[in-house]
This record gives C-alpha cells, structure tokens and sequence, in this order.
C-alpha cells in the first residue's frame, strides 16, 4: 500500500479535531494522531527548559494520563467548570452514575476530569483520583456556558486544542460531557475500525448512514460539510454514528433499559432544568436495577425524562451565527 500524502494525513486529523466540538462521546484513534502540527497548548522542542512552565504543564498531563490510561493506552476524558463543579451539581451525578451502572464502576479508575477553572480543579480533588488542571490566561470558563454562546465556543476550541495534545501524547480517549450518565460499560458497542465515533440526537437505523444527526454544537455547519464531502473517503477517514438504543439522550431517549449504556442531558437549557432531569433519570435507574431479573427482562419499566427539559426550551437562545463568525475569526 502506498504511504498516506502528507496532505491527506493533515487533513484527516484537522477533522478529526473539528469534530471534537459536536460531540458529547467519541472514541479516536491515537495510531495515526502522531506528527499534528501543534497550535496552542503544549508546545515541545528543545528550546524550553525541562522545568519551564509548559514542559512542566505536560509532564504533569503525562503523569495523569498514564496513571489512568487502560492497558490499551485509553483514557476517558471530562471537562468541568466550577459551574458544573459545586456540591449536589453535574460532577456528583455524574460519578454517581458509574458507582450506579452495571459494571462501570471500574471504568472511574480510567477517568480523568479536566479542569477548566481553579474551583473546579479543586473540587475534583476532592472527589476523585485523576484530575488535570487546564486554566487559559485572559479566558473566565467558571459560569456556566450556554449553547453556541461566545463563552461556549470558546470552551469548545479549548477542548480541541487539549485533546490534540492527548492525541500527540498517543493516547486514546472517549471523551464524554459531564452531564452523560454511564449506566452501563459502553466499549462492547464501539467499532474496533473507525478513526472516530459519535453519539446522536436522531439515529435513523444505521451507524454509516451520514443523514444520521450527531450531537452537538457544530453539527449543523462544519459536520454536515465534513460528512457529506467524497474527500472524506477519498482521505480514508471512517466515521460512525453511535445507534440512540445504546447512547440515549433527553433528544431521543433509549427506549429500552436493558441495553442502554450512556443517557445524555441533551435538548436541554439550563443548569436548574438539566440537574431536575438527572435526578429523575438516576432514580429511574434506580428503581430498574431494583427489579428481579425477570422483571427486567421484559422491560416493565422506562424513563419518566424528559420533564423540564424539552427542544422547546432550546428556542432561548439566540441565533448564534454573528458569534460564530467572531470566533472563527478569532
């Protein structure tokens, strides 16, 4: 087989970055990761000292990654702003979820939360094992974030930037939103050969099927150029689209317990409204795994969610697209 052009190369891995922003799961590979050209984060060379700030930032990053990584080099990855950090919030439901799940308890050994703010790094050492802290200078990520908001974009490019470091550092990530509950182990239902993997709003009955519509902030503009262009398989970029039966959400909620793995807070404005429905979705989780195995075996039981989150309550917003042209031209 010929080797790879450098630029197809380059070009399979700057989408592989921009679909970062969308997502809410995503599986990469870090095989092909080596050699991006670096922009922002953790700049490498022999031109700084072994104890500057920068080298310094990255072995500690180092240092976290490989005390969680599994044996395959895998890590799963959160971020968390003081938002989203403060007691009986996002962060304590979501680790409440795995120590809930069905096997997933030992999949928090393998987690590390990115912190964006002091307060939240705080909180995280407070609450669990492997926690990284990632403060910009000049950038306030402690408030809460709303959807394509300029502060959320600017989140969302920072997320980017980090997990092209981790990717550089050759590791694989699941990266998930805090606000996804892990109720059961979803590695089983991964593809072993796509370069990256989305969960959805809408799936319509096949991972490949690219009018499938993934989750998040992007999707609307860079995802739906990225997924219907011929250079995607011209580049050899494999894409899949993660079945809502597996990896639910408040959009499209998986209909059967039995099989669900992740349950995310989408379709949903506001932290009081998100947490409201976590709760209710962990103890609806509760009450099944209650049940006698023959009772859930014929899946007497669903969620009551979504109750105070809707795609109505969506419409709050305003049109993000001045904003979003700000932010690609910053």
């Amino acid at each position: 087989m010929p080797p790879e052009q450098p630029g197809a190369l380059v070009l399979r891995r700057f989408l592989l970055l921009a679909a970062v922003s969308l997502s809410f799961l995503v599986l990469f590979r870090a095989s092909d990761s080596l050699g991006f050209p670096p922009r922002f984060s953790f700049p490498s060379g022999s031109s700084a000292s072994d104890d500057s700030p920068l080298v310094s930032g990255e072995n500690r990053l180092e240092k976290v990654l490989k005390d969680a990584a599994m044996g395959d080099g895998t890590v799963i990855l959160t971020t968390l702003n003081e938002a989203w950090a403060a007691p009986n919030s996002v962060i304590d439901l979501f680790l409440e979820s795995f120590r809930l799940g069905d096997g997933t308890l030992r999949l928090l050994n393998h987690l590390v939360i990115i912190a964006l703010d002091q307060k939240a790094f705080a909180r995280c050492l407070v609450v669990h094992t492997h926690c990284f802290s990632l403060v910009s200078e000049g950038v306030d990520f402690h408030r809460e974030a709303y959807f394509m908001t300029p502060d959320y974009l600017k989140m969302m490019w920072r997320r980017i930037d980090f997990l092209r470091s981790v990717l550089e550092m050759g590791y694989n990530f699941v990266f998930t939103d805090a606000d996804v509950m892990w109720f059961r182990d979803p590695f089983p239902q991964f593809y072993l050969d796509a370069d990256f993997q989305i969960a959805c709003d809408h799936f319509i009955g096949s991972s490949d099927d690219v009018q499938n519509r993934p989750n998040g902030g992007f999707n609307y503009d860079v995802l739906n150029i990225i997924k219907f262009d011929s250079f995607v398989t011209d580049i050899g970029l494999k894409m899949k689209f993660l079945d809502t039966a597996y990896f639910g959400g408040l959009c499209e909620p998986s209909k059967d317990l039995n099989l669900v793995c992740t349950m995310h807070a989408n379709c949903c404005y506001g932290l009081d409204s998100k947490l409201h429905d976590l709760r209710i979705m962990l103890q609806d989780w509760k009450q099944y795994m209650s049940l006698p195995p023959s009772l859930k075996r014929v899946s007497i039981l669903s969620w009551t969610v979504p109750q105070n989150c809707s795609l109505d309550s969506l419409q709050h917003y305003d049109s993000p697209g001045k904003d979003l042209q700000e932010e690609w031209q910053d």
